[in-house]
């Protein structure tokens, strides 16, 4: 079934994309978590509608281009988002975020798809995110992702709490590996034991073994006082 994202959604599409996914995965993953509505006719050509729009308000051509890079160079983004007391986002800024805001700020409409943000902001800081306009055409935009109800700290500050966070999962990481090779050593001590055993159980076992068969042999060698001498 075709379906319209509301989110962007990772390996699927970004937000605003109509894609085709099984009905089971929207039933059960997609559509109660919020991340897309089934594209009906009516919900497609608003989509289109919507989308013609912001195109007209699109660099046409290359002197467009070098007028909305020169808007884009002076302007500055601001994102206000929950964060973590080291500076992580509950959550993230991906570039369909930066490219709604660009148009809600400057009515710019830009390719989100030339948004240079390989990976999702999940960090409070400041950024200054390339953005492809046309042919031979960029800009970077000035962004900044600050914690909820407040502001941004000194440069030094954030990287000291960017080190901090990474000490952590660092610490967390070797910790983990410590467990890791004491469970491991732990297994192959007790591998080790029991192929100690075993040879051992073996061992007296065919001593047992040997033991009954001598006394079987001397029982048959115990001559009857009764009996006639052949």
């Amino acid at each position: 079934m075709d379906v319209i994202l509301l989110k962007d959604v990772e390996k699927v599409g970004l937000r605003g994309d109509v894609v085709a996914v099984s009905r089971g995965y929207m039933r059960n993953y997609l559509g109660p978590r919020k991340l897309a509505q089934e594209a009906t006719p009516a919900r497609v050509a608003e989509l289109e509608k919507v989308d013609a729009h912001r195109a007209r308000h699109e660099a046409q051509s290359f002197d467009d281009a070098q007028k909305i890079a020169e808007a884009l160079g002076k302007a500055e983004l601001r994102f206000d988002v929950n964060a973590g007391p080291q500076g992580q986002l509950f959550g993230s800024v991906t570039a369909t975020d930066v490219a709604d805001e660009i148009w809600e700020k400057l009515k710019i409409r830009v390719d989100r798809r030339k948004i240079d943000l390989p990976d999702p902001i999940k960090r409070i800081g400041r950024y200054a995110i390339p953005v492809e306009i046309f042919t031979d055409v960029s800009a970077e935009v000035r962004t900044l992702v600050v914690p909820e109800g407040g502001e941004l700290p000194p440069e030094e500050e954030l990287e000291a709490m960017e080190a901090a966070e990474k000490a952590a999962e660092e610490a967390e990481a070797e910790a983990a590996a410590e467990h890791q090779a004491a469970v491991e050593a732990e297994v192959e001590q007790f591998v080790a034991e029991e192929e100690t055993v075993e040879p051992e159980e073996n061992a007296a076992e065919a001593d047992e073994a040997e033991a009954e068969a001598v006394e079987a042999e001397s029982e048959e060698q115990v001559v009857d006082p009764d009996a006639e001498p052949s």
